[in-house]
């Protein structure tokens, strides 16, 4: 038996770095180049880079749900209890229950700001179809997330809420019936129901937001950031002077907003902690009850027309939205100037903004 003598081993062969690049053959090079490509300069404006404010709140949401999640009971004889118990007991649950649900609210406000950034500056344009609607189903989870949320405290919105949205799932033509039984977990609302929140909350929604987020910011580093111009043409900068690096300067700027937003919602917290209702009581309609303030639209929506109507307008709505790049598409080969997209992106913003505020200062 022969055998071969390995490499020679020096200094520089036997440091950390050299094992662990033999271990995981990364071409470190190459990695740092694809993600420090230079950005556009109008990055420097938190309008314009809202897509991160999400992903860093999100980031908020996953820490403070594992710790919400040690002390909660997904019972509907124990979830309320428990809510209250580490609310008013548990050592900085106030706090962490706070943050959490000030932190839902931003993360959904960022998501729809940013929606309307890319529909109105055009960004959803070829080749970036695919990302918006990656972009619109990001946007639908993160309004499940809020749904699931604030059902799983189990208190008079959360018990209302569910029931409302069973009923709603019922009317969907041909699959609702399945589907509102499978919500509920039978025929009525209860522990059952209270379950299959729960999963959602803390499994199904955040896997679908991870693996949707991460097809999202795949496609944003392969088509790069959709650069616009601001100047004319003839006046147009160089390529240098257009853009700036990644690292370290809007990497800073993702920095600079993460610390703004924990600072903006410790102040949130403790001046307006997360309050507790009162318990989920079946055999009891609460006079005026309103869902939280992202679906006041529906709400409205609901008492000016029939049921069936309102789930199949919402749906259809919500579909066109899916789609719109290749509706927007053929509406420009008709006429390359149009912006038709912009008119109904306004009227659209218009209806949901007057739907939600008649809500919110109805009585009733």
């Amino acid at each position: 038996m022969t055998m071969t003598a390995g490499p020679a081993v020096t200094p520089e062969s036997s440091s950390w770095a050299t094992w662990l690049a033999s271990r995981v053959p990364i071409d470190l090079e190459a990695l740092r180049h694809f993600s420090n490509e230079p950005v556009p300069n109008h990055l420097k404006y938190w309008w314009w880079c809202l897509g991160g404010t999400p992903a860093l709140l999100f980031g908020v949401q996953a820490v403070t749900g594992i710790l919400l999640t040690v002390y909660y009971i997904p019972d509907a004889g124990s979830a309320y209890e428990s809510v209250d118990r580490l609310t008013t007991v548990i050592p900085f649950g106030w706090f962490i229950r706070s943050i959490h649900r000030w932190a839902s609210h931003l993360m959904i406000a960022a998501v729809i700001l940013h929606v309307m950034r890319v529909f109105f500056t055009g960004a959803y344009r070829a080749p970036r179809e695919l990302n918006w609607m990656l972009g619109v189903l990001l946007l639908a989870v993160t309004l499940g997330f809020g749904f699931t949320g604030y059902s799983l405290v189990w208190e008079q919105l959360s018990y209302w809420g569910v029931t409302v949205a069973a009923n709603l799932t019922d009317a969907v033509p041909v699959v609702g019936g399945v589907m509102g039984r499978m919500l509920r977990g039978g025929e009525s609302v209860g522990s059952n129901t209270l379950t299959r929140l729960f999963i959602l909350h803390i499994g199904v929604m955040p896997t679908l937001l991870t693996l949707l987020l991460a097809g999202h910011i795949l496609l944003i580093r392969l088509h790069g950031v959709t650069e616009f111009e601001f100047e004319s043409p003839d006046k147009a900068p160089d390529e240098a002077a257009r853009t700036y690096p990644f690292f370290p300067h809007h990497a800073m700027t993702e920095v600079i907003i993460g610390v703004g937003l924990a600072f903006a919602l410790t102040c949130l917290a403790v001046i307006f902690p997360a309050e507790l209702a009162e318990k989920a009581n079946p055999l009891e309609t609460p006079a005026h009850i309103k869902p939280e303030w992202y679906f006041f639209w529906t709400f409205r929506w609901l008492k000016l027309t029939s049921l069936t109507f309102a789930v199949l307008s919402i749906g259809f709505a919500g579909f066109l939205a899916l789609i719109w790049p290749y509706i927007d598409e053929r509406l420009r080969r008709r006429n390359t100037a149009s912006e038709a997209s912009v008119y109904v992106g306004a009227v659209a913003v218009v209806v949901l903004l007057v739907l939600t505020i008649w809500e919110a200062m109805a009585s009733s």
